[in-house]
């Protein structure tokens, strides 16, 4: 699969109902975002069940700041709806093939779980 603009009209739609999605929060002028972007588009094609989408952070900041994006290119893992990871800075591709297998393995009802009775204490 390839990767997907992202913008803040489109993104629930892409994103919010996607098994697992990655999104790369990149800008034109970064040095560091051009040199991620072939691993990001490797990953996509060697992994078609998950989507892949980028976001101009620089063009859409509001949907950035919505992630609290704080330097670029800042990676971003969702399951299910829920953010599992992010972090900032480029990755080679056998660490990125490393995130999508501890994604893929992540049991959702667990996180669930835990977060329902994180609220119950507060």
């Amino acid at each position: 699969m390839t990767t997907i603009e992202l913008t803040k009209e489109s993104f629930s739609d892409v994103v919010g109902g996607a098994q697992l999605a990655l999104v790369d929060f990149w800008g034109p002028r970064c040095r560091l975002c051009r040199m991620f972007e072939p691993v990001f588009e490797q990953a996509s094609h060697r992994h078609p069940d998950v989507v892949f989408g980028k976001v101009d952070a620089e063009a859409h900041g509001q949907l950035a700041a919505m992630f609290r994006v704080m330097s670029l290119p800042t990676l971003v893992i969702m399951k299910q709806g829920f953010v599992i990871y992010a972090g900032s800075g480029t990755l080679p591709l056998e660490d990125l093939e490393d995130l999508l297998d501890q994604a893929r393995a992540l049991d959702m009802e667990e996180v669930r779980r835990k977060r329902a009775a994180r609220r119950i204490r507060t």
